[in-house]
C-alpha cells in the first residue's frame, strides 16, 4: 500500500468509525500482509511522519488521538481518572507526571507504560469503585474520588500535592462517596466543605 493510501485509510477511519488506535494485526489485516512485513512498512511510514508509534503495537495518526483512545486500545475496561481528568478540566493547577487509570483488570506486564502521550499508570481497583464513564474520562466528582483514593493508597494527603480550584462547582453525589472506605469520604467531604 501507498503512503497515500495509508494517509487516506487512517483519516477515513478517523472520520468514519471513530478509530483512532490500530494494533499492528489489524494493519497486517488491511493488507493482508504477515506482522514482519507490516512491521517494516510501519518503521518506514513512522519515519515519513505518516503515522505514529503511541506504545509498542499500537499506531495512528499524527493527531488527533486522545489520552482516553490510546488507553481504551490498552486495555478496554480503562478509563482516564484522578489527577488528569481534574486537570483538564480545571480543577486541579498542576499538570500531573502519570495519567492514573482504574481498571478491574491485573496487568501481566507493566502497570506503568511508557507513551507518546505521557507515562499511563493502571491501577487495578475494586469492581465497586471502578466506574467507567461513557467518554473514558472521570466526571470531576469521580475524579475527585478516585484522586483521593489513590493518594491515601500511598499514604500521601492530595491536598499537599495539588492546588484545587473550582470546586465549589463540584457536588460529589453520596452514591459516589458510598463506594470508597471511609477515609477517602471524609478526605473528600472535608475539602469541599473548606471550599464552600
Amino acid at each position: 500500500m501507498k503512503t497515500t493510501d495509508w494517509q487516506k485509510f487512517l483519516t477515513r477511519q478517523q472520520a468514519e468509525e471513530g478509530k483512532r488506535i490500530f494494533s499492528v494485526a489489524e494493519l497486517a489485516n488491511v493488507v493482508d500482509a504477515s506482522p514482519a512485513v507490516i512491521n517494516v512498512a510501519l518503521g518506514r511510514l513512522v519515519r515519513q511522519g505518516v503515522i505514529r508509534r503511541y506504545v509498542p503495537g499500537k499506531y495512528g495518526l499524527p493527531a488527533g488521538v486522545l489520552v482516553e483512545d490510546l488507553v481504551v486500545a490498552i486495555d478496554s475496561d480503562a478509563y482516564v481518572t484522578g489527577a488528569a481528568a481534574l486537570a483538564r478540566n480545571g480543577f486541579i493547577t498542576q499538570m500531573p507526571r502519570l495519567i492514573e487509570c482504574f481498571t478491574r483488570r491485573r496487568h501481566n506486564r507493566s502497570r506503568e507504560r511508557k507513551s507518546a502521550l505521557g507515562t499511563l499508570v493502571f491501577v487495578c481497583v475494586s469492581p465497586r469503585i471502578h466506574a467507567h464513564p461513557a467518554g473514558g474520562v472521570a466526571g470531576p466528582a469521580e475524579a475527585l474520588c478516585d484522586l483521593w483514593y489513590t493518594a491515601l493508597r500511598r499514604g500521601l494527603d492530595p491536598r499537599s500535592l495539588y492546588t484545587f480550584r473550582k470546586l465549589d462547582s463540584v457536588t460529589v453525589p453520596e452514591a459516589v462517596l458510598s463506594r470508597y472506605p471511609r477515609t477517602v469520604r471524609d478526605g473528600v467531604a472535608s475539602v469541599l466543605s473548606v471550599l464552600r
